[in-house]
């Protein structure tokens, strides 16, 4: 039986970061929905345990990574998050954090320098501030 699975899935895309996301979400919905009787709740479960299942035997390896990179890209975008904003209160005692108003990239510059012409390093356009 082993062998047969083995021989099943070979040329699909198998699981990875994103189908074990559906697959636990899933099983919180079921969980859920034991408490909460929801038939639309019921659907959403079925919903995402058959979108788990329909990327786990699909054979089209470049959208089902190019998906799963869309979805790490985001979970560790919000991982990131409460360390990236506890590091800028820190960082706002010694200096001003300015944005560049044509590309928006964040400037960091000391404080207490008075009036500076700050230049952007990414594309070059200066702009006057108090620092």
């Amino acid at each position: 039986m082993k062998d047969k699975f083995q021989r099943f899935m070979q040329g699909r895309y198998g699981v990875d970061e994103l189908s074990r996301f559906l697959t636990a979400s899933g099983l919180i919905l079921i969980i859920a929905n034991l408490f909460f009787r929801s038939i639309l709740l019921s659907y959403v479960v079925l919903a995402v345990l058959a979108y788990c299942y329909y990327r786990m035997f699909s054979r089209n390896y470049s959208r089902r990574y190019a998906e799963n990179q869309k979805f790490l890209s985001w979970r560790n975008r919000i991982k990131s998050g409460p360390a990236r904003w506890k590091k800028e209160m820190q960082q706002r005692k010694i200096y001003h954090i300015y944005r560049c108003p044509s590309c928006r990239q964040k400037i960091r510059v000391p404080r207490g320098k008075g009036n500076i012409i700050v230049t952007c390093p990414k594309c070059r356009t200066e702009f006057h501030k108090k620092s």
